[in-house]
């Protein structure tokens, strides 16, 4: 297949190209846990306790999952977005189906080890009897759509290589509107309750592929279709394996952070573990825009390496640098003015509130400890600079740890809160110490 590629332009970086990023993969977010919500509400209408305990184990069950899983929207962002700056359309189109066929082939075998990661998964939540009935009759059927989900990652991250954040926000609405319209069908009109919640998922993941694939043979036509040599090229099949084996260990790295603050949270007894999860929502909120300037960041400075354009990739991480740190000092402010009127909407049990609001300025500081972190972290991914992400990530986890270690014995709660800013702080200063140097080793003249 011949290669279309034309000169690499100089293309400009702004706050509006940022923001039409960002914006609507903010809004993109937002649905998600309207879908919990939503589908907690299902099962709990129908009266059966061991059926919401059971969605709740499964629902976090594929949670952890799915989240490990989700570097492959990241990279195919990442290396869309240097074709796109390249103007290598055959290139942009053979990512998207290497992609494809990876996101496909985990899904398989994530059907393939079902049974294995029912057994495992439901004994490791502790689940037992007719909890763990309902839990595996949602797994059963929620898994199906394990193909379709990831294959709903590598499209989101091919419309965001290209710069087409509206169109990811419409997949992103569509999948979780038919999602929540068929729980609720199925599960409460039509009396299907947890089984009928599963389908409803299966049902929006596979409506948001179909829309998705849809949109692309009808947008590109034949400059879409697969070729051969897209899956045989050994090299380019390396650097995406590399790039998704950077990603999920870093991923997993931070997923071990967020689990080690919960187990050793569980130790100060319930009221406590309850009061850190209501707290974490307040992090969770500031992750989703914080989140939609790092997809931006990725598109922007990936398609400035492809162009290589240092005056662009330099541009794009003054601006997203500046809308994370805008926005997280607003966080602050506004989870420090609102904080506890939250924690009141969140929970009514009084020992819960208390103990939340004693905390309460931990959990606000967050938005602003994290925010170069995630920042960062879209820029390392856009530019494919995986290694440097991965490593940052690991000593950032040692920081942790030892700051855990040292700080819990002598002020309990208040010390794993301090440690887990400092972790989220450690991580983007790293990052940023090594921005430097990547920009000179990839830039090698100026632009």
């Amino acid at each position: 297949m011949s290669k279309t590629t034309s000169p690499s332009p100089v293309f400009d970086v702004s706050h509006r190209s940022v923001l039409a990023i960002a914006v609507p993969m903010t809004l993109g977010f937002v649905p998600t846990p309207l879908l919990g919500l939503t589908d907690t509400a299902v099962i709990g209408r129908t009266g059966e306790a061991a059926a919401l305990a059971g969605l709740a184990i499964a629902a976090a069950l594929f949670d952890l999952l799915f989240s490990s899983l989700n570097f492959l929207r990241a990279s195919t962002t990442a290396l869309i977005a240097q074709a796109e700056g390249r103007r290598d359309s055959a290139e942009v189109f053979a990512v998207f189906w290497r992609s494809m066929a990876l996101s496909v082939g985990f899904g398989l075998l994530i059907l393939a080890l079902s049974p294995l990661i029912i057994g495992t998964g439901l004994s490791l939540m502790g689940a037992e009897g007719a909890v763990a009935e309902a839990a595996a009759t949602y797994i059963v059927i929620r898994i199906v759509a394990g193909p379709l989900t990831l294959s709903n990652f590598t499209l989101l991250g091919f419309v965001l290589g290209r710069g087409m954040g509206s169109v990811g926000l419409a997949l992103q609405i569509l999948l979780n509107g038919v999602n929540i319209v068929m729980s609720i069908t199925l599960g409460l009109v039509y009396g299907w309750g947890i089984a009928g919640v599963a389908w409803g998922t299966v049902i929006g993941e596979a409506a948001a592929v179909l829309a998705g694939m849809a949109f692309v043979f009808w947008r590109y036509g034949s400059s879409a279709l697969p070729h051969l040599s897209m899956l045989t090229d050994a090299a380019k099949l390396k650097d995406l394996f590399r790039l998704n084996r950077d990603i999920l260990i870093r991923t997993f790295a931070l997923t071990t952070a967020f689990i080690v603050m919960t187990r050793i949270g569980a130790s100060f007894g319930a009221v406590t573990l309850a009061a850190n999860a209501v707290l974490m929502n307040f992090f969770m909120i500031a992750g989703f825009y914080l989140d939609g300037i790092a997809t931006a960041a990725e598109q922007i400075t990936g398609q400035a390496v492809g162009a290589h354009c240092r005056k662009a990739f330099v541009k794009a991480v003054k601006i997203t640098g500046l809308w994370s740190l805008g926005l997280a000092l607003l966080s602050v402010a506004f989870f420090l003015g609102f904080g506890v009127a939250i924690i009141g909407f969140i929970t009514t049990t009084a020992d819960v509130r208390a103990e939340a609001v004693r905390y309460l300025p931990y959990a606000a500081l967050t938005a602003l400890t994290g925010a170069l972190a995630f920042q960062m972290d879209g820029v390392f991914i856009g530019a494919t600079w995986s290694a440097a992400m991965r490593n940052m990530m690991i000593l950032s986890l040692a920081g942790y740890l030892a700051c855990v270690a040292l700080l819990v014995p002598l002020m309990g709660n208040h010390g794993l809160w301090i440690a887990l800013n400092l972790f989220l702080a450690l991580r983007g200063l790293l990052l940023l110490s090594r921005l430097r140097s990547k920009l000179d080793q990839t830039f090698t003249d100026s632009q």
